[in-house]
């Protein structure tokens, strides 16, 4: 595992699990993947692309608006979906202050609420989608439900943009060529998909209900992969990444990441491979891939069981009342 502010987060919740989780650093990769993040160079790009269209979840705050910020700069219309309406519209005008000529609009998404994806969907009306970035989530939060009655972090961050792709990937197989991003993270190595216990009420912990929505958004981009054409799908690793994931954390680890937050990416920085996979020619790319420091990059071994990707799939559908062939 990386040394991430999720591994930070289990440690502190499972101390006697230390020693055991420590052994993962026999392997190399992981080591690497700690100093890559803190020390990964600078990247840039000045691809432009005048007349897209994206729309980013969570885009009023930290990595989204960033990723926001970027393609706005690059002539795409971006559509900023938030929870916060509010939020979303302030993040909308500090772009277009920031951004001469940006083209950028706020609209209301709860993805904890399959009724507010519905009016997303509906409201929306665009002729083309180029770009959907998977990007909000909740993270290591204390046990609660959607208002469909899920588990909040595998509903949130995997159901609800499941949902929301079902609906929009018609318009994205009508604008191909199209790509779907979903935002991931390097804690997934911890996550297992808990078939038998989805909604957490057995034996819930805010770091595995985590880490298992963030491995269902490296399985669903695999399995998204192959049964599209013309829309590729990519999942991506931030890093190490200063935004406001310490809002649920208890009080004593605060000063800790304060302590060490200039080891940490910034939000500019942690959009970067988000950009990466939105700008870099398809035929340098690889659909169904995880990406990190805009490098491709290996997952854990269950990030790439595709039998757990098609089960996954099937169950999603299954919860959302939806057939996605």
């Amino acid at each position: 595992m990386s040394f991430t502010y999720d591994s930070i987060f289990f440690f502190y919740f499972n101390p006697h699990k230390i020693s055991e989780h420590l052994l993962l650093y026999k392997h190399p990769d992981t080591l690497l993947c700690f100093v890559r993040s803190v020390f990964a160079p600078k990247w840039s790009s000045d691809v432009h692309l005048e007349g897209k269209t994206a729309i980013v979840t969570g885009a009023n705050t930290g990595i989204g608006k960033e990723t926001a910020k970027d393609l706005a700069g690059r002539g795409v219309r971006v559509i900023l979906a938030c929870r916060d309406l509010a939020k979303g519209e302030q993040a909308a005008r500090d772009i277009m202050r920031e951004v001469n000529g940006a083209n950028v609009v706020a609209w209301q998404l709860d993805l904890a609420d399959t009724k507010s994806i519905c009016q997303f969907f509906y409201f929306a009306a665009e002729k083309e989608l180029h770009y959907l970035i998977n990007n909000a989530g909740v993270a290591i939060c204390p046990y609660a439900m959607t208002v469909d009655g899920y588990e909040l972090q595998f509903g949130v961050n995997h159901l609800g943009h499941f949902f929301l792709t079902f609906l929009l990937l018609d318009l994205l197989k009508h604008s191909a060529p199209s790509r779907v991003i979903n935002v991931s993270s390097a804690v997934h190595i911890m996550g297992k998909i808990q078939f038998d216990d989805l909604s957490g009420e057995k034996d819930y912990h805010p770091v595995r209900a985590y880490a298992q929505s963030k491995l269902a958004n490296i399985l669903f981009t695999r399995e998204l992969a192959k049964r599209t054409e013309g829309v590729t799908a990519y999942s991506v690793d931030p890093g190490m990444v200063n935004t406001d994931i310490t809002r649920h954390i208890r009080r004593p680890l605060v000063g800790l990441f304060k302590a060490f937050g200039f080891m940490l990416k910034n939000p500019a920085e942690g959009a970067y491979t988000t950009i990466y996979c939105t700008v870099t020619p398809e035929n340098q790319l690889f659909t169904g891939g995880y990406y990190r420091d805009c490098a491709s990059a290996k997952t854990c071994r269950a990030g790439q069981d595709d039998s757990t990707a098609l089960k996954l799939w099937a169950v999603s559908c299954h919860l959302l009342g939806i057939r996605w062939r």
